[in-house]
């Protein structure tokens, strides 16, 4: 799939809902995205968690039902391959999409967590850090490598855009991070390597890290919010733009007061691409190489604020969509 075509503002959904029901989720996500997003439950079940979901099926890690974790450190064994059970209650919100979804998508977006965070994750439950992010590494590229096949089966034909999750690595420049930036960032690119002949493949991070870094792990399509230090990697974003490189603008906050219209997030968009031109940024390609989602995950909020930020995504969207094709039209393109 031409990540190309995921452009001019094109909304989707990031991270968890907070929806209950699986069928109720899967309904929404199809009703009301641009790009169906197959959602995580935390509040159906804790084991939908990012974490509590990559977790099962790693030798020595028990997840439970409601979510309880317990790591026999002893037991964890990079060697052991990983084993994805779908039929287990982390990959509830999964089962239920791909029931609702034959013959209703062409596209679809999912994500799953990155083996940094994972490896973060599991180095803070007691595993060796050396063995944790070994661990790791091999549990989200067997995971990601089943779901593409579960996808594929049954949804045929259906093209995907997968996402690696990595909220924790906004803290690889703070003292005692446990890896070097240049592991962390191999790390990602591992993850990304197995979807890239199948997928297009996309990282996200809603803290403010280096974006540079980030886009050296080499995804083609780059999940950030909307923050004034990212006009400080302008250069960066101008040359992945440059190399046809997407990306997908966390323009609806969700981790302070949620708004209650488009007008501020278009308002804050538009001012950060103002900068970012000014820095030597392509305004068309801000534009027309462009997604819009939610800042991050809605898990926590009601099932109603998650249904109004996704109105005001599908809003600034639309917003971005016409801008974009008024200037093609403008420029004779």
């Amino acid at each position: 799939m031409n990540p190309t075509k995921l452009c001019k503002g094109m909304a989707t959904g990031i991270g968890g809902l907070p929806h209950r029901d699986g069928d109720a989720a899967a309904r929404f996500v199809l009703d009301q995205l641009a790009l169906p997003a197959i959602p995580t439950l935390p509040r159906r079940s804790p084991a939908e968690g990012i974490i509590a979901q990559a977790l099962v099926g790693i030798s020595g890690v028990t997840v439970g039902q409601y979510g309880a974790i317990a790591v026999d450190a002893r037991r964890v064994d990079p060697t052991e391959p990983v084993v994805t059970d779908l039929s287990h209650d982390a990959f509830g919100g999964f089962r239920s999409f791909l029931t609702a979804a034959p013959g209703r998508v062409t596209m679809v977006k999912w994500q799953f967590v990155g083996p940094v965070t994972l490896g973060m994750a599991l180095a803070r439950a007691g595993v060796p850090t050396h063995i944790a992010f070994d661990v790791a590494v091999r549990a989200v590229r067997s995971h990601v490598q089943y779901l593409l096949d579960a996808v594929d089966a049954a949804l045929p034909g259906c093209e995907q855009v997968v996402f690696i999750d990595e909220p924790l690595v906004g803290e690889m420049a703070e003292p005692g991070f446990p890896l070097a930036p240049d592991t962390a960032i191999d790390l990602i690119s591992a993850a990304l390597a197995v979807i890239e002949p199948r997928a297009v493949s996309g990282l996200h991070c809603c803290a403010d890290a280096d974006w540079a870094s980030l886009l050296a792990a080499g995804p083609q399509v780059l999940a950030i919010p909307v923050a004034a230090s990212v006009a400080q990697g302008a250069g960066y974003l101008h040359q992945f733009l440059a190399r046809g490189g997407v990306i997908a603008w966390g323009a609806v906050p969700t981790l302070g007061p949620v708004p209650v219209a488009a007008d501020r997030p278009w308002r804050h968009l538009s001012e950060l691409w103002c900068q970012l031109v000014q820095r030597g940024c392509d305004q068309m390609q801000l534009r027309q190489q462009c997604m819009i989602t939610p800042e991050c995950g809605l898990g926590s909020h009601s099932q109603q604020v998650a249904e109004r930020v996704h109105r005001i995504a599908a809003d600034v969207g639309r917003r971005v969509h016409d801008q974009a094709s008024a200037a093609r039209f403008v420029l004779g393109a």
